[in-house]
């Protein structure tokens, strides 16, 4: 049964973690210079697991009744019953209040009370798939909540190289979010799953093109203001290429590519965490 349950939160699948996780550690990064205090770091990677894992199990709980006509989700715990929706919900609670003692315990109280709405974008995000076109936008937001955090912890405060991230992030989610709807596309349309795979309709290709583009000359601009050295600019044309091949790659729609092709994103994750490691490593 425990094993039921690290299904539940995909304790098995940290896809989702890293995602999270590789524009908060960014973040701090930036806003600590190159060295984040260790606890702050520690604090923020814990949140990061606990609030993904709130997020999956409010997921499944109200897709409970979508999973099992969808392929790739037909063996969640909960459309198979070894784990019942009341379950799921206590769960959600636990690692929600968990992730909310955490802030409290270590972190700033301004950090802490923008953590409240953080929290409750990230577990709200599944029941926007009923009615919002795009309801992978609502979860960019949610995805760059840590961003804003770690600039609030920092310095109480939110500067111009904060937002920049916030929505260089906010594009990148919604192009590998997009991509991992396609997955879902045949299914969704069926059971009528609104999703920006489905919005974005003929143009879903260059859209998200488009948003790794924007994301790219963002991240850049990012690092003109905070003055980084070449080697950070040497890791956004390694991630200019990654997303080209990624492009490339899911004209077909093919599934089991589109599904591959999600997953690269996370080199794109720690290949700009390495970029800015070495720069202010280079620096120092």
């Amino acid at each position: 049964m425990f094993k039921e349950y690290l299904r539940l939160i995909r304790f098995d699948k940290p896809i989702g973690t890293l995602l999270l996780l590789w524009p908060t550690v960014w973040a701090l990064l930036i806003a600590y210079r190159g060295t984040p205090n260790f606890i702050v770091l520690l604090v923020f990677c814990l949140g990061v697991f606990l609030t993904r894992s709130a997020g999956c199990a409010i997921n499944d709980f109200a897709d409970s009744k979508f999973d099992g006509l969808v392929a790739r989700t037909a063996n969640r715990p909960l459309v198979t019953g070894t784990i019942s929706r009341k379950s799921a919900l206590i769960v959600t609670l636990v690692l929600s209040l968990s992730a909310f003692i955490l802030a409290w315990s270590f972190l700033k109280p301004l950090t802490l009370v923008w953590s409240i709405p953080a929290l409750l974008i990230f577990v709200s995000y599944p029941f926007f798939k009923r009615f919002f076109a795009v309801p992978q936008l609502y979860l960019g937001i949610a995805f760059s909540f840590g961003i804003l955090m770690a600039f609030i912890e920092q310095s109480a405060s939110i500067p111009l190289v904060g937002w920049l991230l916030f929505f260089a992030n906010l594009f990148w989610v919604l192009a590998y979010d997009t991509i991992y709807a396609l997955v879902d596309l045949p299914d969704d349309l069926k059971i009528g799953i609104k999703t920006s795979a489905i919005t974005f309709g003929k143009y879903v290709h260059q859209i998200i093109l488009v948003c790794y583009t924007l994301f790219i000359l963002l991240m850049i601009i990012v690092g003109l203001i905070v003055k980084v050295s070449i080697i950070y600019y040497v890791s956004m044309l390694v991630v200019a290429i990654i997303t080209l091949h990624i492009y490339f790659k899911i004209l077909d729609n093919n599934r089991e590519v589109c599904f591959k092709m999600f997953l690269i994103n996370n080199k794109i994750g720690y290949v700009v965490c390495l970029g800015l490691l070495f720069n202010y490593y280079w620096r120092h």
